[in-house]
């Protein structure tokens, strides 16, 4: 398991049951892979909570059918090692390793490197889509180059859709008639061991992971207003897996287009990262790099912590820092006001929320924030700035959201504006064009 950390619906568990023989045995594994955790440096991180949390439900309702799930920490190449010469001595031989496949450069990296490892052992390593409806090569223009372009990817994507791309995998069925190994498994690796935190408010932050049919049939008409419950509060379990991607389309199919639209645009930036993995450390259009930018260290100190003088931002920020959510349309705001109204590198914002969003996904995350800057695939104009005031007047006139998160928004205590909107604005038309042609 790695982005789907679940029973139901799971291909690579599928994939794994069926490849087996008669006298084959079948486990579940998951390792922490410590190269990706020493780069968390809060380690009450919740997202790591909400794993473990997982694991320990995964390994009891396997346990409930006679499953193993075995877990390990540290570099997987070394676990893998570890694992395998456990087995050996019991007389046991690995002979398939079956994962859904990650389009991440450091993922792509790292099984690379472990397909090499386990040819060595001669183990076969099959990877599976299962993250995605449709991956890699599936969606090409006509001359097989990948869209870089949403718009005309979406069209290709519908087209190319069929009712087996999003078909429910029976591996639960499977997983419950299954030939488990029968060796007793390492415990349950505890938090601490690995140097994190317990979350405390982990049951109050996770939301649920059914899929409401009333906010899909709504979410059209209310997706973009951050006080009222118009969106479906998934992103964190498709992040994990703990839905699945072919669930959340059927839903997607019969309630709502829009919200398929937002189905489709993930697959879009999961394939961006995978056919042009510079894009995630440099601007996709490489000329917008040569952006002189402002960096205000005590701009930027003030937006994170959400005491910039626009309500809208700074309710945003600090939804982002309490709850490590964020509503999508006030995304766009405050990674528009960072890169354009502060002429902030898009790059610290994004690695801001990449250390605060429950749902991090970085090919969303850097998706999102190259839309924001412009120097993205299928980026806003430069020339387009939001006013997060009358962003504010649209989508929140009533205050519902900026009076829950800024209490004090209309007293003496609230900080006024740290820029103005107008000059800002035309000062970040300028920074641009001082770089760009005007049709870049």
């Amino acid at each position: 398991m790695r982005r789907d950390l679940r029973l139901t619906d799971n291909r690579a568990l599928q994939s794994a049951i069926e490849h087996a023989s008669s006298t084959d045995r079948v486990a579940v594994a998951f390792v922490f892979d410590q190269n990706i955790l020493e780069r968390l440096e809060d380690k009450a991180d919740r997202r790591v909570a909400f794993l473990h949390r997982e694991l320990e439900a995964i390994q009891e309702k396997l346990q409930s059918f006679g499953g193993q799930l075995w877990i390990g920490y540290g570099d997987p190449e070394r676990v893998w090692e570890n694992w395998m010469e456990a087995w050996k001595a019991q007389g046991i031989d690995l002979k398939s390793v079956h994962v859904g496949r990650d389009y991440e450069p450091y993922a792509q990296q790292r099984d690379r490197a472990m397909a090499g490892f386990f040819a060595g052992h001669d183990v076969a390593f099959k990877g599976v889509k299962d993250s995605v409806i449709l991956e890699k090569n599936e969606v090409t223009k006509d001359d097989g180059k990948p869209y870089t372009v949403f718009t005309p990817y979406s069209r290709k994507w519908r087209k190319t859709l069929t009712a087996s791309d999003y078909a429910e995998a029976p591996s639960l069925a499977l997983a419950k008639a299954a030939a488990w190994l029968k060796v007793p498994n390492p415990p349950m690796i505890s938090l601490a061991s690995m140097g994190f935190e317990a979350c405390p408010d982990l049951d109050e932050l996770v939301p649920p992971r059914s899929i409401s049919s009333d906010v899909l049939d709504a979410y059209g008409a209310k997706r973009d207003y951050p006080a009222v419950p118009g969106t479906s509060r998934l992103s964190l379990h498709l992040r994990f897996g703990t839905i699945g991607i072919r669930q959340a389309l059927r839903a997607g199919l019969e309630h709502s287009e829009k919200w398929t639209t937002e189905l489709i645009w993930r697959d879009f930036y999961q394939m961006i990262i995978y056919h042009f993995p510079h894009s995630v450390d440099g601007s996709f259009r490489p000329a917008y790099d040569a952006i002189p930018w402002d960096n205000n260290e005590a701009h930027f100190e003030a937006w994170c912590a959400g005491k910039t003088g626009y309500p809208l931002v700074d309710a945003g920020m600090r939804e982002l820092n309490a709850t490590g959510f964020m509503h999508n349309r006030v995304r766009m705001v405050v990674a528009s006001f960072l890169c354009k109204h502060l002429l902030t590198d898009w790059r610290w914002g994004e690695r801001y929320f990449a250390a605060k969003l429950f749902d991090f996904d970085l090919a969303s995350n850097v998706g999102g924030w190259q839309w924001a800057s412009g120097s993205g695939c299928d980026a806003a104009p430069y020339f387009r700035v939001f006013n997060p005031t009358s962003q504010l007047e649209k989508f929140d006139k009533d205050l519902h959201y900026v009076r829950k998160w800024v209490p004090e928004y209309g007293t003496s205590a609230y900080p006024e504006p740290i820029v103005e909107h107008k000059s800002a604005r035309q000062r970040a038309i300028d920074t641009y064009q001082s770089v760009l042609k005007p049709s870049a």
